[in-house]
């Protein structure tokens, strides 16, 4: 299996915890060169130093995927220490749940600043070098959220569709050289509750803590589809707990 992730330099944004650092740390076993992104420095280091303890090959860079510049400066610094850039993962994600006619405009603001302008920001870095060597391959996490649309999600699964929506239309663009996935993760093990307010919060790490899964979970789905030859592309994959409604 890891014959074709071996030497793939991957990009991962959101990395420093959750699904992006078990990714890194998933890949890396397999032989990929790591490159990850997020704002917190200290755990980017943790993370690329305990990669770096088992064998793996690992960098980093502070990014706010909500600066472009910041996204394009991570892709630059990969193909700068390694050449090329094999994949990016569009990982880094928040979500702020309430009712819509609460109106918290600003948290909306910034879900669509990170849920939706992050990953355009990752396409925008990464695209150009894909297309000048001719192969890549982009795969965006959304979520289950936007295929079940409930209450207090509104927001969050518009993001996560829109998302969804403007892959697909990159997919028959660039098809042929370039591979799209589309990863929708349910209830996973993550420090996504942390941004909510306190009384969802409480509820969310309560039915992750019942039924969730853990992000290595995501992160195999995620090396599945990287590990497929070049003429196949794995358009979406959901990956949730058995109990998950």
């Amino acid at each position: 299996m890891q014959d074709r992730i071996t030497e793939k330099v991957v990009v991962i944004t959101g990395a420093s915890s959750g699904i992006g650092a078990a990714t890194a740390r998933h890949l890396a076993a397999a032989g990929a060169k790591v490159v990850l992104g997020a704002r917190r420095a200290e755990a980017l280091e943790a993370q690329v130093a305990a990669i770096a303890a088992a064998g793996g090959v690992a960098s980093h860079r502070v990014t706010d995927v909500t600066v472009r510049e910041d996204v394009e400066a991570l892709v630059a610094a990969a193909v700068e220490a390694h050449g090329q850039v094999d994949v990016m993962v569009n990982n880094a994600g928040v979500a702020l749940l309430s009712r819509i006619d609460q109106l918290r405009v600003e948290e909306w603001d910034r879900m669509i600043d990170v849920n939706l302008r992050g990953p355009l920001h990752g396409i925008a870095a990464a695209l150009p070098h894909f297309q000048a060597q001719g192969s890549g391959h982009v795969l965006n996490v959304v979520s289950t959220s936007g295929l079940r649309i409930v209450p207090l999600q509104g927001i969050y699964a518009a993001t996560k569709n829109a998302v969804r929506t403007w892959s697909e239309a990159l997919r028959q663009e660039v098809g042929g050289s370039i591979r799209v996935t589309m990863i929708s993760p349910g209830y996973v093990r993550t420090e996504l509750a942390d941004n909510m307010s306190p009384e969802l919060a409480a509820a969310a790490r309560e039915q992750m803590d019942a039924i969730g899964i853990e992000p290595d979970a995501v992160a195999r789905a995620i090396a599945f589809a990287i590990d497929q030859p070049p003429h196949v592309d794995v358009g979406s994959v959901v990956i949730r707990p058995t109990a998950q409604s």
